[in-house]
């Protein structure tokens, strides 16, 4: 596959995106910027939703890391979808009655504005993180395949990523991105039906023998219940994944502000549900990719690389394959890529001047469209700073990397709104924030003693569990007293 097939691809899978996000984007005001004017339909923030959540990482790293792990990412997978309901039924409620634009706001309300702060800033570190670990991705994957040939730095191929991010969120936020991410799914999820298609008819394997191949793979189970110190071990997986989703999808400002976009909670709560299943089915189909491919490299003796990560890339763009596939997979990973990077972009946004800077109370409506436009250009900057330092630091797959930083930081996060909600104690609030710095702390040195201290156990993604019951345990030391 040629570099000049790759610009084609992109250039035209960006002239529609900008196209759709600039009809959209018409006659945009702050509040659809950050809301979304609250007019939204339900089933269209769904298909957002399903887009949202499944971003590159997910489009590249869940077919990887099939022959290192199976398909034991589908027991999270299942406790995703049980946190969606959870998410849907009672967050969901909550944040419609309070009608929050930031729901950090929350925060403010129930513990004062330490804690509001608290959640805020946790949030701005954790998406930022993030986001940026999910750009850095499409900027790794891309630079051997387009960048390179033409002795172009990494550098300038992040600057180009994290520059048309910015243009096509520039001036609608939520209500773009209401358009782009339904353009995004529908992409993926065209990408990821057409290429096991055409794989599995380079293969000439049928619909049913297709089938009979990954159900005869070795790295077709999905249950491990054998081993607790496994880090596949299903109870891990599971309760990772509840934890995990209602963490990183219900107190997050980035994949709320879609939800809170509905016209009220209960087309809210129906984005959840049926977004929920979606993605729990669009997770098994990359699972069954997976073994498809490497199925295929296995018979035509393709090199792969080291890391999981770029596996897809590799078998996908090889001269074994009909070009097509290399076509649909540079289609799914820009599409899902810079639709979660615009999202984030938008989210941190919108927290930064709502949260931060309190832009809603010390700025009359003119004044705020400035501030958050500068403070656009400025997560820009930010963005790209973080990709490049990880360009220098990668030493994982991609994948494992989100879900450590946000067993870390969205840790205490969980922990906040687990004490708001399920109890009536007023805090202490200038001490939150000690709580939720020494939390993570604590978290790090159980996970680097945890073998020796209890007889080999190793913690997994379930440390986002643990962060946040030490956190919820420190603020039980900060009640005030009658």
């Amino acid at each position: 596959m040629t570099p000049a097939i790759i610009i084609a691809t992109i250039a035209i899978y960006i002239s529609v995106l900008f196209s759709v996000a600039w009809i959209s984007a018409r006659k945009a005001d702050n509040d659809g910027f950050f809301i979304g004017n609250r007019s939204s339909s339900w089933w269209m923030v769904m298909l957002a939703t399903v887009g949202a959540a499944m971003s590159g990482v997910t489009f590249v790293s869940v077919p990887g890391m099939v022959e290192g792990s199976s398909f034991s990412y589908f027991q999270m997978a299942l406790g995703f979808m049980t946190g969606y309901f959870v998410i849907a039924f009672v967050l969901i409620p909550l944040f419609y009655r309070m009608n929050l634009v930031s729901i950090y706001g929350y925060l403010e309300e129930r513990f004062g504005v330490g804690a509001y702060k608290t959640g805020a800033w946790f949030f701005f570190i954790s998406k930022l993180l993030g986001s940026s670990v999910r750009l850095f991705l499409i900027c790794a994957v891309l630079q051997p395949l387009l960048f390179e040939p033409y002795n172009i730095p990494f550098w300038v191929n992040a600057v180009i990523t994290v520059l048309l991010v910015m243009l096509y969120t520039f001036q609608g936020g939520v209500k773009s991105l209401i358009w782009t991410d339904t353009l995004k799914t529908l992409s993926l999820v065209l990408s990821i039906a057409l290429s096991i298609w055409f794989v599995a008819e380079r293969l000439d394997l049928s619909f049913s023998e297709m089938v009979a191949t990954v159900k005869e793979s070795k790295t077709s189970r999905i249950f491990f219940f054998d081993d607790v110190n496994d880090r596949r071990y299903f109870f891990k997986q599971f309760f990772a994944g509840i934890f995990s989703v209602i963490a990183m999808t219900g107190l997050d400002q980035d994949m709320m502000q879609r939800s809170l976009s509905c016209k009220n909670y209960k087309d809210s709560q129906k984005n959840l549900v049926v977004s929920a299943i979606l993605q729990t089915v669009i997770i098994f189909v990359l699972l069954v990719l997976g073994v498809i491919l490497y199925t295929f490299a296995g018979r035509m003796n393709i090199a792969l690389p080291a890391g999981s990560d770029n596996m897809f890339a590799a078998v996908a763009t090889s001269a074994a394959m009909p070009v097509i596939v290399g076509i649909l997979f540079i289609l799914g990973l820009v599409s899902s890529t810079y639709s979660a990077a615009g999202s984030a972009m938008t989210a941190l946004t919108t927290s930064f001047t709502i949260d931060v800077l309190d832009g809603k109370k010390r700025f009359e409506d003119s004044r705020l469209t400035k501030v958050r436009k500068r403070v656009h250009i400025c997560m820009a900057l930010l963005m790209f700073g973080v990709i490049c330092a990880l360009y220098k630091l990668n030493n994982t797959n991609v994948i494992d990397a989100v879900y450590t930083l946000a067993s870390y930081t969205y840790g205490p996060i969980l922990g906040l709104f687990a004490f708001g909600i399920f109890t009536k104690w007023s805090v202490r609030g200038r001490y939150v924030g000690v709580v939720a710095i020494v939390s993570p702390i604590l978290c790090f040195i159980l996970q680097q003693n945890s073998e020796r201290w209890f007889g080999g156990y190793t913690f997994s993604y379930e440390l986002l569990i643990v962060n946040a019951v030490i956190t919820f345990i420190g603020l039980l030391l900060l009640i005030k007293r009658k």
